[in-house]
């Protein structure tokens, strides 16, 4: 019973110390983050409902010729650049999403506690440490 014991407090140890802590600051354009701290991810969080819009501005009503209008726009020589864009987006989104982000500009410490209306983290770690955060 020891030895089990044991083995899983390594494990537990182990398993804690090897995620790194991390601070993510989820902001718009509208809210440039001005020299994060090293090591702090910036998610920029784009419109894509605009950004798809503006690959392909003009697509026909008739499916047959939206479909050939999708076809020559993902041939141009920029579509990879703006495709990997378009991605980028969406994963920008989903990751705000998963760390329980409501608005911005936020900055999530460890997807444990979010701070709202700044993108300084040293403000923000101020503000959760005097009990002004939302946790996701």
């Amino acid at each position: 019973m020891t030895r089990h014991f044991f083995i899983s407090l390594l494990v537990l140890v182990f398993t804690a110390s090897s995620v790194p802590a991390q601070t993510v600051i989820y902001t718009t354009p509208d809210h440039p983050v001005q020299a994060p701290e090293q090591g702090v991810v910036v998610q920029v969080l784009e419109d894509v409902a605009q950004l798809e819009r503006s690959l392909f501005p003009t697509l026909s009503d008739n499916p047959q010729q939206a479909e050939q209008q999708a076809r020559l726009r993902m041939q141009q020589p920029d579509w990879k650049t703006q495709e990997a864009r378009l991605t980028r987006a969406y994963q920008a989104q989903m990751d705000a999403r998963a760390a329980g982000v409501t608005r911005v500009p936020a900055v999530v410490f460890d997807n444990q506690s979010v701070v709202y209306g700044t993108t300084d983290v040293a403000l923000a770690r101020k503000m959760r440490d005097a009990g002004l955060e939302a946790t996701p």
